[in-house]
């Protein structure tokens, strides 16, 4: 345990960055999570609106810093990818 003032202060900074980061992280995993069963099921129009919505939240946890910009990035690109192939196999 730390016995210096700004140390303790340290410790309650970063346990609430901590829970920000992992709240964030829930969020971006349950939409990508979403987006997965409706690529399977085969609805391409709820997938649309699941992949907007992943999107959306990748790109609010880079802006955060929760994650890299450039990993967001290439998770959008690789579930976008996902999506057009399964439109133009149905």
């Amino acid at each position: 345990m730390a016995n210096i003032k700004s140390a303790k202060k340290r410790i309650k900074v970063i346990d609430k960055k901590t829970a920000r980061n992992r709240r964030v992280k829930d969020h971006v995993k349950e939409a990508l999570r979403q987006f997965d069963e409706a690529v399977v099921s085969g609805d391409m129009n709820v997938a649309a609106e699941k992949l907007t919505l992943a999107e959306k939240k990748l790109m609010q946890a880079a802006s955060k810093g929760s994650i890299n910009k450039h990993a967001a990035s290439r998770k959008v690109s690789r579930i976008t990818k996902r999506f057009n192939a399964a439109k133009s196999a149905k």
